[in-house]
């Protein structure tokens, strides 16, 4: 019962402070948001851009501070030595839970440049936020639904060159470019119903990916990839927060992206769709293989 009291206390005081964090963060972003739109056209933009970010990288490092006073982690983390925080990247990770981003801000933050997401067009409008992620130099894409492709076919591939038109303000700047290629949180109720080949994993999805390798070209220096494992089993946010996570074990290898992936409209090529696919495949059974090696040698 008292170790139950602990853990909820413990885990209202961490989402309390987290929570004062970000609305401070929030506000200090909006104010560098306003002068990032006043220096629109001007070189002054590009410092402002990175004030912005480094206010990111200390929102994640202070809410990492208040985790580490509560929490008592065992962190098994095998990283690779030549991760450059101005670099360019594409990061790619297994995912389990909303715990996974957390764990990648706590292995990352600082050590590769801030982390940038694609979203929904439509996020642009969420009050205050989308103002604030547009700051952050997130990438807004405009999709088509099925609906829509079946009633104007000329929009087919158009996602590509939205997605390029997005992401161009980022080629130029650190970035590391974030992305779940299974779409979804593992279950083993999913990975039945999608008859994975892998024990661990879903099926990668290869089209936010290709996006991204097609956006970019030649700009990205490297791959990410990183593989999350929750040794007593996948835990929530809650009881992540709370301190109920003992053990989490990270691997994050640094890899190359071969010329046959970069920059191709793989909706249109059919020897870059399956170049892609390829890679992405193989890059998913070394993953199903190292999960598989450290959970049976636990």
């Amino acid at each position: 019962m008292l170790t139950g009291l602990r853990y909820s206390l413990q885990g209202l005081f961490v989402l309390l402070a987290v929570f004062i964090n970000t609305v401070f963060t929030t506000l200090l972003i909006f104010v560098l948001a306003v002068m990032k739109l006043i220096t629109l056209n001007s070189p002054a933009r590009d410092k402002v851009t990175h004030w912005l970010s480094s206010v990111g990288e200390y929102w994640i490092s202070f809410n990492q501070f208040i985790s580490r006073l509560f929490n008592d982690i065992e962190w098994e983390i095998q990283l690779a030595d030549d991760l450059n925080h101005k670099g360019r990247y594409l990061v790619f990770c297994n995912h389990q839970s909303w715990v996974d981003i957390l764990v990648l801000q706590h292995c990352l933050n600082r050590r590769a440049p801030f982390m940038r997401f694609m979203l929904k067009q439509q996020l642009i409008w969420v009050p205050l936020l989308g103002f604030c992620w547009w700051a952050l130099d997130m990438a807004f894409l405009r999709r088509y639904s099925k609906a829509q492709l079946l009633k104007n076919p000329e929009l087919r591939g158009k996602d590509l060159e939205n997605a390029a038109r997005a992401c161009a303000k980022l080629k130029h700047i650190p970035v590391s470019m974030m992305t779940f290629p299974e779409g979804t949180r593992f279950t083993e109720a999913k990975r039945k119903q999608q008859n994975s080949p892998f024990r661990h994993l879903l099926r990668p999805r290869y089209g936010g990916i290709g996006q991204v390798l097609y956006s970019f070209d030649d700009a990205l220096d490297q791959l990410i990839d990183v593989t999350i494992i929750y040794p007593d089993g996948t835990p929530g946010l809650w009881q992540f927060v709370s301190g109920q996570v003992k053990k989490i074990s990270v691997s994050i290898r640094v890899l190359p992206i071969g010329a046959e992936v970069r920059g191709k409209n793989f909706r249109e090529d059919a020897t870059a769709k399956n170049a892609l696919k390829r890679w992405l495949d193989d890059l998913w059974t070394e993953k199903e293989q190292y999960i598989a090696i450290r959970t049976n040698y636990r």
